[in-house]
């Protein structure tokens, strides 16, 4: 599983990569972690507030910052 953070490493870009290793390690799935912080790259993958999360190319949050149970749901 790929994930991606879209944003430009600001708290709650670094807050949503901390839960979402959580959440895909409670999971217990192999997955790699991406921070993509240019703004070209985050506009190009349909993201338009940040911070954004991307799960093998599917955006499935922008904007804010989910639970950890709830990125676990995204996960799934």
């Amino acid at each position: 599983m790929k994930i991606e953070i879209l944003g430009s490493g600001c708290a709650k870009c670094k807050l949503l990569a901390e839960r979402a290793e959580e959440a895909a390690r409670a999971l217990g799935v192999p997955y790699t972690l991406v921070k993509i912080t240019e703004y070209p790259d985050i506009v190009a993958r349909g993201v338009m507030t940040t911070p954004g999360l991307v799960v093998d190319g599917v955006v499935r949050s922008q904007g804010h910052v989910p639970t950890v149970a709830a990125i676990q749901e995204l996960l799934r």
